[in-house]
């Protein structure tokens, strides 16, 4: 084998604030689509366990039509698609500000805001019926007894699946690239392109994804077992 390690690539140079700049727009875009599709996965989970018709099918149609795309074509539509739509004036603002930043925040989102969407109706379907029977009978109203009772419950059920989601959201946000985000595969890509090392370049982005999910999954199982609710669920391990 002829190959040449040459490890000093990842800090000479420019290299280091590329892996640097795109860590920190991983963060980012992550971080800004796990609270869309934390909102839209509360909301469209709840909606697919209420008694009232119109909002079950309007929460399943979001469900199965978001998560039986690819994501990839998600981020093509946000970034290709959406703009010709707006308003010039919008369109040219958004242009200015980073475009493909957004166009794959709102995919990433929403793509996962239906997958999560299933993990939180599962926690609400593995309630038991009586606590919400027991909050009616206190005059509770429906999306009371849901914003007060059901969801927080739900929530500390559903942390071992949604910490899964999350983490898939983490890594598919390298699916970005496509569409010039400059996240950390797209970095990764970079240092290889210029230095031409890449094992060394590829081996650094796995490396701090690595890091990025185990860190991730350490702190969601403290959480798992110090919000465990005894009688309901067993602490975690």
């Amino acid at each position: 084998m002829n190959y040449q390690f040459k490890w000093s690539v990842l800090w000479s140079g420019q290299s280091g604030s590329w892996l640097l700049q795109g860590l920190l727009t991983t963060l980012e875009i992550s971080l800004l689509a796990w609270v869309l599709a934390v909102a839209l996965g509360i909301v469209s989970g709840a909606m697919r366990t209420m008694p009232w018709k119109p909002l079950r099918a309007l929460a399943t149609f979001y469900v199965e039509f978001f998560r039986n795309v690819p994501l990839l074509v998600w981020m093509f539509f946000w970034y290709f698609g959406v703009p010709p739509l707006l308003p010039g004036g919008a369109r040219e603002w958004l242009f200015n500000h980073g475009a493909e930043f957004w166009a794959g925040m709102f995919a990433l989102g929403v793509y996962h805001g239906a997958r999560m969407s299933e993990v939180i109706r599962a926690g609400i379907l593995a309630i038991p019926r009586t606590q919400f029977e027991a909050a009616v009978a206190m005059g509770l109203t429906t999306f009371q007894v849901y914003r007060l009772v059901i969801v927080p419950i739900a929530l500390r059920l559903i942390v071992p699946p949604a910490t899964s989601e999350s983490l898939n959201l983490l890594k598919n946000s390298s699916v970005a690239l496509t569409i010039s985000v400059a996240e950390l595969t797209f970095q990764t890509r970079q240092i290889e392109t210029y230095t031409a090392k890449a094992i060394e370049a590829l081996t650094a982005g796995t490396v701090i994804y690595l890091v990025l999910c185990v860190g991730i999954a350490a702190i969601m199982a403290r959480v798992e077992r110090r919000f465990a609710i005894p009688g309901l669920i067993a602490r975690g391990g």
